[in-house]
């Protein structure tokens, strides 16, 4: 049970009536004793991944309910989920928890040599595909088919990604009704149909047997100049992009599509494109928290399962390292003072922010030692080489701790088993109701 105390090594007394109402009880007695300990011990946000249903109408007036409820079916319901989690954990070799850790991109349209060696032999954890691996809807899913049956050999099945935001963001082969950017669906500042929005988007990748979307972008364009985010972000405000990037959120995750929240700390105030260099900004931790910060804390209060990392400086927070490779900025701001507890990902490691600056090898180990647990490497089956020898070699060296791996590995393994990932085959779709209810939510917006 040991990786059970290390998602709630924070918590005290207080916290923990928070999630059992009968321990509001005890929490009194142990703080009349002295036993509370210190009120101000950072605690972590509770995600559905933690297994833990709470009766928000419980009350302490009603002790022998609660006491009933506290021994029942929630803390056995956790304690169930998390034996197999870390029993499954505790049978990985090194090299298969290491290869939980890489996303990766492939070549071409077709299950290479090199995409089934990284499968097969360095136990991947999830693939993202792009434009360039898609050509059309039946080969897309033959693809993704190929992929997961690659897979079967291996006790955990795949991430299937894809970066499909709508607008230019969008993947999807054209077989599929367009799903218009978020700054349109902004520009109508109606919650119910960015919710609506995130359903449709999860509902083209089901379709074709994806599981993960990069998506929803919770940057906030308040910079004109910047190249690579515009559009993409739903307007210019934190309020706008809270709502309306949570309400997507939401939606994706409700058709069974992991949602992965991004670019944190914030891409919408730079003027450099981090594909090709490492953009910098100049913000104190106080301005940064009136607007960048506040969709990506808002969506961690929603419980957020993951949140994708940005390649940009911000040397009033970390004057050495990138966000993505900074330990002040993952491990300090997003875990501890934002109580983020899910899985952290990167952005492409084989962006220009970082190939221009650093090796790959020393990348891996230093996002690793700052926090992150999924390492995206888009491009190229030698970058995959790279970072997996780095990795492995850091933790046989001692410069990472095994422990520290299997922290990632936990949280890994726990996303997948919340939304029930399989390697099973998808069916090529008929599109005909689904591009019918894009269609007509797409019409919606302009009334």
């Amino acid at each position: 049970m040991k990786m059970i105390w290390l998602k709630y090594r924070h918590f005290t007394p207080r916290d923990w009536s928070r999630l059992f109402p009968v321990t509001a009880v005890l929490s009194g007695l142990l703080a009349i004793s002295g036993c509370a300990g210190s009120t101000n011990v950072q605690t972590g946000n509770i995600s559905p991944t933690d297994y833990i249903t709470v009766s928000p109408s419980a009350t302490a007036a009603s002790a022998a309910t609660a006491t009933a409820t506290a021994t029942a079916t929630p803390m056995q319901s956790a304690a169930s989920g998390s034996d197999t989690i870390e029993s499954k954990l505790a049978n990985m070799t090194l090299e298969e928890k290491i290869g939980q850790m890489l996303l990766v991109g492939i070549d071409g349209i077709k299950l290479d040599t090199q995409a089934k060696r990284m499968i097969a032999e360095d136990k991947i954890g999830g693939i993202i595909l792009y434009k360039d691996n898609i050509s059309n809807l039946k080969g897309m899913v033959s693809l993704i088919n190929d992929l997961k049956k690659s897979n079967a050999e291996n006790p955990v099945p795949l991430f299937m990604s894809v970066d499909q935001e709508g607008g230019k963001v969008s993947r999807m082969p054209d077989e599929y009704a367009a799903i218009p950017s978020n700054g349109s669906v902004g520009a109508a500042d109606n919650s119910g149909a960015a919710g609506t929005m995130g359903k449709l988007l999860a509902r083209e990748l089901l379709s074709a047997g994806y599981n993960m979307d990069f998506a929803p972008v919770l940057d906030i364009n308040s910079n004109p100049d910047n190249p690579v985010i515009g559009d993409r972000s739903f307007g210019n405000t934190a309020d706008l992009v809270s709502r309306l990037g949570i309400a997507e959120m939401k939606g994706i995750a409700s058709e069974g599509v992991i949602p992965v929240v991004k670019h944190f700390p914030g891409h919408g105030d730079t003027s450099v494109d981090s594909h090709l260099e490492l953009p910098v900004v100049n913000k104190t931790a106080a301005q940064l928290a009136k607007l960048e910060w506040q969709p990506f804390e808002a969506a961690i209060q929603e419980n957020a399962d993951a949140v994708m990392v940005a390649h940009i400086l911000f040397p009033e927070l970390d004057s050495d390292k990138p966000a993505s490779l900074s330990r002040a900025i993952i491990g300090k701001l997003l875990r501890e003072e934002m109580g983020f507890q899910g899985v952290v990902i990167t952005d492409d490691l084989t962006m220009g922010a970082i190939t221009e600056h650093y090796t790959l090898a020393a990348a891996a180990v230093d996002t690793v030692q700052a926090g992150s647990d999924i390492l995206l490497v888009a491009h190229e089956y030698g970058n995959e080489q790279a970072v997996r020898k780095a990795l492995l070699a850091s933790v046989q060296s001692g410069t990472i701790k095994e422990s520290r791996i299997d922290e990632s590995v936990y949280r890994i393994l726990a996303l997948k088993d919340k939304y029930r990932l399989t390697d099973q085959p998808t069916a090529v779709p008929d599109l005909r109701k689904l591009n019918q209810d894009i269609t007509s939510w797409r019409s919606s917006l302009t009334k």
